[in-house]
């Protein structure tokens, strides 16, 4: 304990470190407080009563935004259209050559891109605004004394203008705070309903069944220690450098490590898996009145607990692993870089042989790096089963749990760059924090 004070002592002597980190507070809390901010001509409290955007897909979304969604804020929509123009960016890098092109030309490249991603984003926000006010937001709702059109017209644009200013609060903390500040938003938004969660726990239980709560923190700290593992864990491929002399002086000859990460794709399979898991309840309500068959599959896969849910979750997971992966690491690229820098992998002829070595290495740890993921993300409704309130149960894995922990360890990565910088003692006694940019 006192290692731990003296190290928060250090942290808040470093002047640069503690403004960034006050920064970053700081522009937590506008993010909090604007969710609490009711569009203009909605009642609260009916809303409330009417529990809108509190199941299903809406309550996923709800959790990522922490409870804006439902209480229709003028941050309603969060900052995940900006989540899904980014995602759509990325992929189109993959497929289209404009896209790859600019992605080449280094820093006007990518200005072009993020200036692309902004402008997608308030379509998507505009587009996502209309089901939204019609369908999420109950008429009895609505105490507006505008006309239906100039009322949603009104609302699409704060909805939009919502969504911007979270964009420029995540870019201002990636910039004048600590940590990716897009990331930061959306871990705020999830671990503010922690709180809530484990009161409303507490008291379900009650103290008859203390012992019994006592073991679901114990075991929930267990599913974070093995989520942690599977975010650090790396397979290091080794790497030689040729010597190079250059005038007198001698470059090269080191050896370094290319660090392929076991989960390389991060949460984005469970987001794309349950994205997809919503169409066959979806599809099966057109057909349920008139098919015992379409009745039983919306039934079944309305229910996240069902066997038949969890088996297709997993499933996808597995698959949406190797595909992301397979988008977003390329070993041909690897073994030319390589290649063309003077290195090359000990015992490996460089070139082709060097790319099919890296891609059977990468195959090897994707596939327990998708099953652990699988697992992590069915976690959730096995605790539901065992007795876990759902709003609980969200944190013993999943979405939420992956994302805090990726978020929590690169934050911690950047802190830690900074004392060592200022030749403070880290926050680890031995080894070093490995985040999701981590670079051996």
């Amino acid at each position: 304990m006192k290692k731990f004070f003296e190290t928060i002592r250090n942290i808040f002597s470093i002047e640069e470190l503690r403004t960034r980190i006050l920064t970053t507070l700081g522009f937590l809390v506008i993010f909090r407080l604007g969710s609490f901010v009711v569009l203009p001509g909605i009642d609260p409290d009916i809303l409330a009563a009417q529990g809108a955007g509190t199941s299903g897909i809406l309550g996923f979304i709800d959790t990522f935004l922490g409870g804006a969604f439902s209480r229709a804020s003028v941050f309603a929509l969060g900052i995940m259209p900006y989540i899904s123009a980014s995602i759509v960016l990325q992929l189109m890098t993959v497929a289209v050559p404009y896209f790859q092109k600019l992605q080449k030309e280094g820093d006007s490249g990518r200005k072009k891109i993020n200036q692309i991603t902004r402008v997608l984003t308030i379509g998507i926000c505009m587009a996502q605004s209309i089901p939204y006010l019609t369908a999420y937001v109950p008429a009895e709702a609505i105490t507006s004394n505008l006309s239906p059109f100039m009322f949603k017209m009104s609302s699409m644009v704060i909805l939009a203008s919502g969504t911007v200013f979270c964009m420029w609060l995540g870019e201002k903390i990636t910039d004048k705070g600590i940590g990716n500040g897009i990331s930061l938003l959306i871990m705020v938004g999830i671990i503010a309903r922690f709180p809530g969660s484990i009161l409303a726990e507490f008291y379900a239980k009650g103290m008859s069944q203390m012992l019994l709560f006592i073991f679901e923190l114990v075991a929930l700290f267990f599913v974070v220690l093995v989520t942690v593992a599977l975010v650090q864990a790396v397979r290091r491929i080794p790497v030689s450098y040729a010597k190079q002399v250059v005038g007198n002086k001698v470059y090269g000859g080191q050896r370094q490590y290319i660090p392929l990460k076991v989960n390389a794709s991060g949460v984005m399979p469970i987001i794309f898996a349950q994205s997809l898991m919503f169409l066959p309840a979806m599809l099966g309500g057109f057909w349920a009145d008139d098919s015992e068959n379409a009745q039983f599959v919306v039934t079944t896969f309305s229910n996240i607990q069902s066997w038949q849910y969890n088996l297709t979750f997993a499933l996808l997971i597995i698959v949406f692993t190797f595909f992301y992966t397979a988008i977003t690491i390329n070993p041909n690229q690897m073994a030319d870089d390589m290649k063309r820098n003077g290195g090359f992998v000990p015992g490996v002829k460089p070139g082709k042989q060097t790319s099919e070595f890296i891609d059977t290495i990468l195959s090897r740890i994707t596939l327990p790096g998708s099953l652990f993921l699988a697992i992590i993300a069915i976690l959730p409704a096995f605790a539901m089963i065992a007795g876990v309130e759902a709003n609980f149960a969200q944190f013993y894995g999943g979405t939420s749990l992956l994302i805090m922990v990726g978020v929590i360890l690169d934050t911690l990565q950047q802190i830690e760059s900074y004392l060592l910088m200022r030749h403070y003692e880290g926050l680890m006694s031995s080894g070093r924090i490995k985040g999701r940019t981590a670079v051996a």
